[in-house]
């Protein structure tokens, strides 16, 4: 399995779904700034095209086309004619995950699991689970801690507010709980996490007002609708540069204060310590994954 220190610290800031039924839209993707795919086999396809669309995005993920890019693939759900098919058709195409619906129990894992080992994917395709009902969200950590090769929890909101009989609205208050819970669940078992998507294209300010939300709760990036979303999720879902020479600063005093003897440190008046530094750190690294990303793409 990949290291999981490595795979948190990867860019997942802006993760944008394209429909694997459109070969333009696959071609688009090429080029947009997305720190990451995930081609879509489910809600994008209609039944009667998902055989051609099964093909079409495995041969795309299988490919180079996508440079550094995390290329995934969401299948069908249990229970639908297509999801062993999809299975083993991303089984053999290895891509870097395969994003499956409404897991809402550790059986559930442990049967991609033994499927994707089955059709001999390999090592790096991890399990990417979508949180996406109540009985999910109350079942949070046991899915999230299954397996290994489960790396990210997913927020299906949409499908969340549908059970709950909630409204969307600003703030997402109807939501919170559940958000809360998976949040804690995948710091609990140390799994990066997404949020779920935005639904108004339109709505600027409010998608980048849901952007920030979610960053200040701490999730790790944002599942994403369309390409006018990926510049304000990227943005908003990186250190700032004041937040890096701020990084900078507390590491730099640290470890002069740590070479002169001295057991009190202070950055801009305030105290620091231990667990400030090991942030700063983390700021460092992440940022320096973006850099390394967009260089290479």
């Amino acid at each position: 399995m990949a290291d999981t220190t490595a795979d948190a610290l990867r860019p997942r800031r802006s993760v944008l779904y394209m429909p694997g039924a459109n070969e333009r839209a696959l071609t688009k993707a090429e080029a947009l700034p997305a720190d990451a795919l995930i081609l879509d086999l489910e809600d994008a396809v209609a039944p009667d095209a998902k055989t051609e669309a099964r093909d079409r995005v495995c041969e795309a993920a299988a490919s180079d086309r996508y440079g550094r890019r995390e290329v995934t693939i969401r299948i069908n759900g249990v229970g639908t004619p297509w999801h062993d098919d999809d299975l083993r058709a991303v089984a053999a195409a290895g891509p870097a995950a395969v994003v499956v619906p409404k897991v809402d129990s550790a059986g559930t894992v442990h049967a991609i699991e033994k499927a994707l080992e089955a059709g001999g994917a390999p090592d790096h395709t991890a399990i990417w689970a979508m949180i996406e009902t109540p009985v999910a969200m109350l079942h949070a950590e046991e899915v999230s801690a299954a397996s290994d090769r489960l790396t990210v929890l997913v927020m299906g909101t949409n499908d969340l507010a549908k059970e709950l009989q909630a409204e969307h609205v600003p703030g997402r208050q109807p939501l919170l709980t559940g958000l809360g819970l998976s949040l804690l669940a995948a710091r609990a078992t140390g799994k990066v996490i997404l949020d779920g998507v935005y639904n108004d294209i339109k709505d600027a300010d409010g998608f980048e007002a849901e952007c920030v939300q979610g960053r200040r709760m701490g999730f790790d990036g944002k599942t994403l609708i369309h390409p006018s979303q990926l510049e304000p999720c990227n943005r908003v879902f990186a250190p700032t540069a004041d937040e890096v020479d701020r990084a900078r600063r507390i590491i730099e005093a640290f470890e002069q204060a740590e070479a002169e003897g001295r057991g009190v440190v202070t950055v801009d008046g305030r105290m620091i310590e231990n667990l400030h530094v090991e942030q700063a750190r983390r700021t460092l690294a992440v940022i320096a994954a973006i850099e390394a990303l967009a260089a290479d793409s």
